[in-house]
């Protein structure tokens, strides 16, 4: 009787678009077939089963589960033992890592700043935020006239 959560050795019978087919013999019983989903043949996106598996190789495959109907779920990336797995891929460092951020030029605290120096600010403020509203609404009416 087949167990789940248990390591079995299996051959691959058949590779399927979705997964591939693992037969496992067992000790006095007629061997058993379960399937390998795509999703549980490698710790890496697998895009072709063909790329891993082929038929008739020998595979370790760990049972998941056995539904109502008698299908059997198996796994080959969950049989690796630990030493085997991949790591995970790591991530691409952040933006900020690789220093390639923009970092404005420190500015003095309001409460710093004279009169003057505010008021300059807030004028190219306010000519950044006008042209940005005057550039949208240019596109905006670009888009909706017709040709004559």
């Amino acid at each position: 009787m087949l167990e789940i959560g248990k390591v079995y050795e299996g051959k691959v019978k058949g590779i399927t678009s979705y997964g591939a087919f693992v037969e496992i013999p067992l000790e006095g019983e007629a061997p058993v077939t379960g399937m390998v989903h795509i999703s549980e043949i490698a710790n890496t996106f697998v895009n072709d089963v063909r790329d891993y598996l082929k038929e008739e190789q020998d595979v370790k495959v760990l049972v998941l589960q056995r539904n109502e109907q008698g299908k059997i779920s198996l796994s080959i990336k969950k049989a690796l033992p630990p030493e085997e797995k991949p790591a995970q891929k790591s991530r691409p460092p952040k933006r900020q890592d690789r220093g390639e951020v923009w970092n404005p030029k420190p500015q003095k605290p309001a409460s710093e700043m004279s009169f003057e120096d505010m008021m300059t600010k807030f004028k190219q403020n306010s000519d950044e935020r006008m042209s940005d509203i005057k550039r949208n609404t240019d596109r905006k009416n670009k888009s909706r006239r017709r040709p004559n």
